[in-house]
């Protein structure tokens, strides 16, 4: 399915944690390419992500819950988000830090952006209005917007 104009910014976020995911997934059981990796993985989530994370709260995740009792497939995808979420967090808040840990938030990160494109934006597509959707793209960051973007 193509992605609607209007969730194309969220998705070209996206881009540089897969990018970042797929290095980290290799990473060397060696502490700089350790303190490397983790430090790329975690500023990516806790500084680049922040404004998308609240656009995906407020007004993806919100206006889907509304249709969490008509489509089931709704309430599947809202719960799995959260699952993986809180799983992100989680990894991001030890205290220890290994290549298998590199590794394992690397492919927590790198699931969670493929379930997003490949679960939630199509359902987004499907179930929202033009409105909430140009509402998406409204509060979606400038810096991945594009000039001429026709939506």
């Amino acid at each position: 399915m193509k992605r609607t104009n209007q969730l194309q910014p969220l998705s070209r976020e996206h881009h540089l944690g897969l990018v970042l995911s797929r290095r980290a997934k290799v990473c060397a059981n060696d502490v700089e390419d350790i303190a490397k990796h983790w430090t790329a993985l975690t500023d990516y989530i806790n500084q680049n992500m922040t404004n998308h994370f609240k656009v995906e709260d407020d007004l993806i995740l919100a206006k889907l819950e509304g249709y969490r009792a008509s489509h089931p497939q709704v309430a599947q995808v809202i719960d799995k988000i959260a699952e993986q979420h809180h799983k992100l967090y989680q990894l991001i808040g030890l205290p220890s830090l290994s290549a298998a840990q590199v590794q394992e938030l690397a492919n927590a990160l790198y699931d969670h952006i493929r379930f997003e494109e490949r679960e939630l934006f199509p359902l987004a597509q499907h179930v929202l209005s033009e409105q909430e959707l140009d509402a998406i793209y409204d509060a979606s960051s400038k810096n991945v917007k594009r000039e001429k973007e026709n939506r």
